[in-house]
Parts: structure tokens; C-alpha cells; sequence
């Protein structure tokens, strides 16, 4: 935490780190989101619906995340971007995320779209703000706040805030510490004791780069945090600008593209860049695996990550379904979400979504069900294979998307172990887990078993 007297990298005890937020103006921010683009590692759940439309935790969707830790930020100016499959992003965010009329909040979704001046896909993270910075600037903001829709975290975006104005910072990136092996998928960089940035490399991988790269003990020190193996210091992908650098940077270098490879790095000799550490839990949910173990994780009795936490809740779209019906069932270390009904099954290590339907005798073990946009007989369907998990059925090591058919009596087994990508009837196995597809229909007695898989 910066002090006014630019003790950068000096933390405040927890007593003021709590109030740190409070009295800070954010009147004068603009949040960004980033969509992302195809979601190519995210597929097939990203196959209809933008990345940050993906359902989370049985009842949300990623794009809930970051738009609630604005809200409790008391940022309400918010601008979504993305180009892939919005249709489902904007329902969602016109149903969740409407302030009141008195208010100058809004959240709006931005697609990529052909002017006099571009008709090209947003070429990276950068280059999407570039192609929105017209609309954005007509906010008249004097920071802004840039970040991404695929992570999960929560965090007070005014403790950051307060980083960047008293450090007089024209950037300020949020960090995290992490181990040598996770530095492969981030942007690492290096931090006087004042907090400037002196060195950002995105992705190393070289031994020499990272050993030039750890972050020396007497850093983590006067922030009073145990690194415990974490030596290096990675970008979380969330930053503050000043508006006339971002605007300045993404008007002059039109070749910069993205944040993490391009501005951040090429920025460190023209400009004050400063590092904010943050310390609580954060997840980037980018691949099959990754939402998988995160989603279980959740589920866990003890989770990293809580949707409701000191009195700030994770918004998202209200529903007002009837609460979840459970006949004699067993259910160990799972949520169970509102609009379901279970009938004497087996339930573990598991999260079943709304509108959920499982029949007598089914197992559902370390899978993620995600439940239905509707009940069934309120949409015309032609399928024998009512929405849900069939009497009988097995489904172990799973994700389900919305709306699928199950029948009964059905086997669907993962193989944690695997890395083939295979591909059938309605069903892809990925990152060693089964996905069945959104809407797909799995006749009664199917199997798709990879639990022996070599």
C-alpha cells in the first residue's frame, strides 16, 4: 500500500488496510472489461455464449465477478467488451445490472464493430480499448480501470485507487506473488521498494530471465508477506491508467495491442508504472481445467472463495425460483442450487445448478451440473429424454452445460489423468474431463467411460 510519502511498498496494519478504501472518490473512474476473444481453450462452453457468459458456481457467471467488486467499489461506470457470442452476455447484464434512474451508472456492453476507421476483430486486450476509446472517452473520467472477465477474486478496487494516486502513478498494476512454476502463464515483473516497476517480461520461461526476476526478500518484508515459496511477483491482468497516457499510448503506438506484452512493458522508461500487491485469493479461469478444479474447490468445505462475504454479495440475475426439493437423497460437499429437485440420489464433491433434475438412484461425484434455462414443459421439445440426470444414471469427473438431456441409466466417467481430446455424440472430453454439450440429448444407457483409459 502506497503512503503519501511514497513508501510505496510499506504496508499499513490491518486495522487502516481495512479502511484504506473508505473516503477514496472513484467518481472520477471508468471501469473496462475485457471480454476476451474466442475462449478457444474455454470450448465448448464458450461454443454459444462469450466467455465471460460461462456459468460459475451453479447460479452465476464469470462476468458477476469483476461488475460485483465494482459495484462494492462503488464504481458504476462500466464498460464491457467483447466480440464473440454476446447475445447471452447482454441478456444477462441487462437482467442483473441495472442502477437506479437517478444515478449517472451504467453498464454497457461494447462489440467490436466496423467504423470509417477499423473493421478488424479486436487484435488483443490493448487494441480493444483502442477501438472503444471514442465511446469511453465521452465519460469524461480521469482514471481508468481496466480488467478482465475471466478471473475470479474479490477485491476492494479502491485500496488500488489509493495505491495509484498517492504513488502519483501514471500506471498501476495489480500483482500478485506466485511460484516459479506459474510464471510461465503470467507477465513477471520486478519492484524497486518503492513500488516502480523496473522490469516486465510477459510469459518467461528462461532460467536466466526469472532469476533476474525474483523478488528479493526485503520486498515482500515491507509488505509484511510471508511469500512462502512464492518469489516472483505476476501481473493479475488488472490495471489503473491515467486517461491521457492510456489515450496517449493507445493513439501514438497503434502496434501495441496488448496490455501484457506490449504497453505495460514498453511503458516502464516514459512512465511512473507502480506495482499494487494484493494477497487474497485469485483464479484466472481460462482453461477446461482450471474452471473445473476451481468450480470443486468451491464446493469444498472450506472454500478459498465465497459468493457472499462480509456483507458483499456476488450479484447476479434474479431469478425467484422456488428452493431446491431433495427427497432422502445423500449429499456430501456440494451446492445445491434453487429450482431443483433430487430424488434418493447420490450426490458428492458436486455443484448442481438451477432447475436441476435427478432422478432416483443417479451418482453424481466431482462434476459440475449446471442446470436448465427453463423447466421442462414450458418449451416445446421433441426428445423422449426429459432435462436433468436419469434414474440410475453415473456421472463422474463431468461438466453439463444447460440444458442437457441425460437419460437413465447412463454411465459418463472422466479420466482426471487424460490429455486426449476426444469428441462424440453430444460430448467432448477435454482436459481429462467429459463435457456434454449444451442442449445435447444422451439416450438411456449410454456409456462414455474413460475411468479405465490408459
Amino acid at each position: 500500500m502506497h503512503t503519501v510519502e511514497k513508501k510505496a511498498m510499506k504496508k499499513p496494519d490491518a486495522a487502516i488496510a481495512a479502511a484504506a478504501g473508505f473516503g477514496t472518490d472513484t467518481s472520477d473512474v471508468v471501469a473496462m472489461v475485457l471480454g476476451g476473444g474466442r475462449g478457444t481453450r474455454l470450448h465448448p462452453l464458450t461454443a454459444e455464449r462469450a466467455k465471460p457468459a460461462v456459468p460459475l458456481g451453479g447460479r452465476y457467471r464469470l462476468i458477476d465477478i469483476p461488475l460485483s467488486n465494482c459495484v462494492h467499489s462503488q464504481i458504476n461506470r462500466i464498460y464491457v467488451f467483447t466480440q464473440f457470442n454476446s447475445v447471452s452476455l447482454n441478456r444477462h447484464i441487462n437482467n442483473t445490472f441495472t442502477f437506479d434512474a437517478f444515478s449517472q451508472g451504467f453498464v454497457e456492453v461494447l462489440a467490436a464493430e466496423q467504423t470509417e476507421t477499423s473493421g478488424n476483430w479486436f487484435q488483443g486486450t490493448a487494441d480493444a480499448v483502442r477501438q472503444h476509446l471514442k465511446h469511453v472517452s465521452n465519460a469524461q473520467a480521469n482514471q481508468y480501470l481496466i480488467l478482465s472477465g475471466d478471473q475470479l477474486y474479490r477485491m476492494d478496487y479502491r485500496d488500488m485507487l489509493r495505491t495509484h494516486l498517492d504513488s502519483g502513478a501514471d500506471i498501476t498494476v495489480g500483482v500478485l506473488p506466485v511460484m516459479k512454476e506459474a510464471c510461465a502463464g503470467f507477465g513477471v515483473l520486478q519492484a524497486r521498494p518503492d513500488g516502480r516497476i523496473t522490469e516486465f517480461v510477459e510469459k518467461p520461461t528462461s532460467d536466466d530471465v526469472l532469476d533476474r526476476l525474483k523478488t528479493p526478500p526485503e520486498i515482500f518484508e515491507q509488505f509484511g508477506v510471508e511469500p512462502e515459496g512464492r518469489d516472483y511477483l505476476a501481473s493479475m491482468g488488472v490495471y489503473f491508467f491515467k486517461r491521457e497516457v492510456l489515450e496517449a499510448i493507445l493513439l501514438v503506438e497503434p502496434t501495441w495491442i496488448d496490455f501484457g506484452k506490449d504497453v505495460i512493458p514498453n511503458s516502464l522508461e516514459s512512465y511512473n508504472v507502480q506495482a499494487h500487491l494484493f494477497e487474497g485469493f485469485w483464479e484466472d479461469i481460462g482453461t477446461v481445467g482450471s474452471y473445473y478444479k476451481t468450480s470443486l474447490e468451491i464446493a469444498g468445505p472450506n472454500p478459498k472463495f465465497r459468493f457472499h462475504e462480509d456483507g458483499k454479495p456476488t450479484y447476479t440475475r434474479p431469478r425467484y425460483l422456488p428452493g431446491a426439493r431433495i427427497s432422502q437423497a445423500e449429499i456430501t460437499n456440494s451446492i445445491i442450487c434453487e429450482g431443483s429437485e433430487i430424488d434418493r440420489a447420490r450426490i458428492v464433491d458436486s455443484i448442481i445448478g438451477i432447475r436441476t433434475k435427478i432422478g432416483a438412484g443417479a451418482v453424481i461425484e466431482e462434476s459440475v451440473i449446471m442446470g436448465a434455462d427453463y423447466f421442462e414443459g414450458e418449451r416445446q421439445s421433441n426428445s423422449k429424454v426429459p432435462i436433468g440426470v436419469g434414474e440410475g444414471s453415473h456421472v463422474i469427473a463431468a461438466i453439463v452445460d444447460k440444458n442437457a438431456r441425460i437419460g437413465k441409466n447412463v454411465v459418463i466417467h472422466g479420466c482426471r489423468t487424460c490429455d486426449d481430446l476426444i469428441e462424440g455424440d453430444g460430448w467432448i472430453l477435454r482436459d481429462g474431463i467429459i463435457l456434454i454439450l449444451k442442449d445435447a440429448v444422451i439416450p438411456d444407457g449410454t456409456e462414455i467411460d474413460f475411468s479405465k483409459h490408459p
